[in-house]
């Protein structure tokens, strides 16, 4: 078992980090959380006073990218201390233990610290034929579930496989795979995404730690910090969506321009999620800025919503002040030829002046997209 009485910056100290590192290190965890600046000293105080909180990792049906993720937050201090941090007491993927030491461990984590642990859940639970499509030590992942979570502090539902049942729940759902917000009779934390940003994750525990409660919700449980906004709103090729200039094909010379890849399939403009803002691989960049649309796989159902290289049926351009709360969850089921009439409506004007600027750039070849209005 770790001991937990030891807080952050005690373990911190144990590894040689200066008390300069320690503050570098409350301060990305605070920017991560969505604490502003004032609150940087609620953060510092917690990582050096607070015991760091137990933690058990139950994993389902799933695929492990959730953990893969985690693992790899960008901080370089992060990596070292993370799981410390975390006080990690079981996880069937990391744990050195196995069979009867690892079984152990759960219980005793269980029994030692009720109302302190936190559960964190990867993974869907499949209820057909009596759960026998997940098992662990020979118990279904239902029995599981209810007894870690019984008397867990709080329960984060990592990824859409535990957010909402991702792959496993798609059409015909085989396996009944079920999300954990629809079998515990408690508040649950969804962190959506196939997988969820690695960063985002550290931020909500951080929240927990820091404030000893859930961070402000959406209406489908998702942390208002992160899932508030779309994609589609801060990415930037909207200024060539806006403009009414599209990918036709990923090999075209539209795609080379790092036009608008809303044709070809990107799911931006109804998922919301911060991949955008809060980028993946220490910063580098997402799948939007890598050439490849989004997949709105932060979004309920995004599996069974259509192609994925296919364009959704015209949406309304809802502006960037809206929100999954005020409008619901936007899905497309499905395809639909044309773009979206506002985009072409009421930003001629715009796509006027891009045209000119790239006539100006290429004087001798007239690209011809200026008559499309």
């Amino acid at each position: 078992m770790a001991d937990h009485h030891l807080t952050l910056w005690q373990l911190m100290q144990s590894k040689g980090y200066s008390r300069r590192e320690f503050l570098r290190f409350c301060g990305f965890a605070a920017a991560l959380a969505g604490i502003k600046s004032t609150g940087l000293a609620a953060v510092v105080e917690a990582f050096e006073k607070k015991p760091r909180p137990p933690v058990v990792w139950m994993h389902f049906q799933e695929c492990t990218c959730c953990s893969e993720s985690f693992i790899r937050s960008s901080h370089p201090i992060v990596a070292d201390i993370l799981f410390d941090y975390l006080s990690l007491d079981y996880t069937e993927t990391l744990q050195a233990a196995a069979g009867v030491q690892a079984e152990k461990c759960l219980e005793d984590t269980i029994k030692k610290y009720p109302g302190q642990y936190i559960l964190l859940i990867e993974g869907s639970v499949p209820l057909k034929d009596d759960g026998i499509y997940c098992m662990i030590a020979g118990r279904t992942a239902l029995d599981l579930l209810h007894e870690t979570a019984k008397d867990a502090a709080a329960v984060i539902a990592w990824g859409s496989c535990a957010s909402n049942g991702c792959i496993q729940s798609s059409k015909p759902n085989p396996t009944k795979a079920t999300p954990i917000h629809k079998i515990l009779n408690k508040p649950v934390i969804n962190v959506p995404g196939c997988p969820p940003i690695g960063d985002v994750m550290t931020a909500v525990v951080t929240h927990i730690l820091v404030f000893g409660k859930m961070p402000q919700l959406d209406s489908q449980g998702r942390p208002k910090e992160f899932y508030s906004r779309r994609v589609h709103d801060t990415c930037y090729r909207r200024p060539y969506y806006d403009a009414g200039l599209f990918v036709e094909r990923f090999d075209d010379e539209k795609a080379r321009k790092g036009y608008c890849l809303y044709k070809v399939g990107c799911r931006g403009p109804v998922t919301y999620n911060a991949c955008s803002v809060t980028k993946w691989n220490e910063g580098t960049s997402y799948p939007i800025q890598s050439g490849h649309g989004c997949i709105g796989c932060s979004e309920n159902g995004f599996w069974d919503n259509g192609p994925f290289y296919q364009h959704l049926a015209s949406f309304p351009g809802f502006g960037i002040e809206t929100t999954a709360d005020t409008i619901g969850t936007i899905v497309g089921v499905a395809a639909a030829a044309g773009v979206a009439a506002h985009a072409i409506t009421t930003n001629i004007r715009k796509r006027r002046q891009i045209h000119e600027q790239i006539q100006e750039s290429n004087p001798e070849k007239d690209s011809g997209e200026g008559g499309e209005n």
